[in-house]
């Protein structure tokens, strides 16, 4: 299938094209540039994919959570295009398109979601895919849910911001830390491809974020 993938939901504005079996993808530093950058970024790598606006079938995207602001520009992105080309949308859980990115067997994710809490969800490769073994959520490192058993890497930005509080959580569950991962437009798009190929698509107005997080920032009060 010929797709393309948005994922902004972090400091990189990450972007990957399929065009038949070939991917090609980019990964770039855009701290708050993403808006004004993303859409040049993706022609220009639709053009390195030889790949049309006109020859899209589905578009993916990380639906979050993340930064609030990334995760909508993520979203508009993916609702003018696919309205313009009346082409199925497809979220893509950041989360677990960060498991998809370790592929190890057992991913346990945590994201710094600032404000001292971490987005935070646990994957078991089964077979081709992946088995949710806890739900996302939110909270503070020091009440992540534990997960049974030994064998788990802990990823994501998590448990850099977090290292100390996770590690005493964790203890000898985690066999590995890789902190420098995040999610990527390269892993949604071979999350959603399978999905796509089911006929698993939806209409362009469905292109919504998933924040778990109602507020952006604490009251004075509460940073006291």
């Amino acid at each position: 299938m010929n797709l393309i993938a948005i994922e902004t939901s972090t400091s990189y504005c990450s972007l990957a094209v399929a065009k038949g079996g070939r991917v090609v993808s980019r990964h770039i530093l855009a701290e708050q540039r993403h808006a004004e950058m993303a859409l040049d970024e993706l022609a220009d790598l639709m053009r390195e994919a030889d790949l049309s606006f006109a020859q899209l079938q589905g578009i993916a995207y990380g639906e979050g959570p993340g930064a609030f602001t990334g995760l909508r520009i993520a979203c508009g992105m993916t609702q003018g295009l696919a309205f313009a080309r009346d082409v199925p949308v497809l979220g893509i859980g950041t989360l677990l398109a960060v498991a998809e990115e370790a592929g190890d067997d057992q991913v346990l994710v945590c994201l710094d979601a600032r404000m001292s809490e971490v987005y935070h969800a646990a994957y078991r490769r089964q077979g081709d895919g992946w088995q949710e073994v806890c739900a996302p959520g939110l909270c503070a490192p020091a009440m992540l849910p534990l997960v049974e058993g030994p064998g788990w890497v802990g990823c994501g930005s998590g448990f850099q911001a977090y290292a100390a509080a996770l590690g005493a959580r964790l203890g000898d569950r985690l066999v590995g830390v890789r902190a420098d991962l995040f999610p990527t437009a390269a892993a949604i798009l071979r999350l959603a491809l399978p999905r796509f190929e089911r006929g698993e698509g939806k209409p362009a107005a469905m292109a919504l974020p998933i924040y778990l997080r109602d507020k952006v920032a604490l009251k004075t009060s509460e940073r006291r």
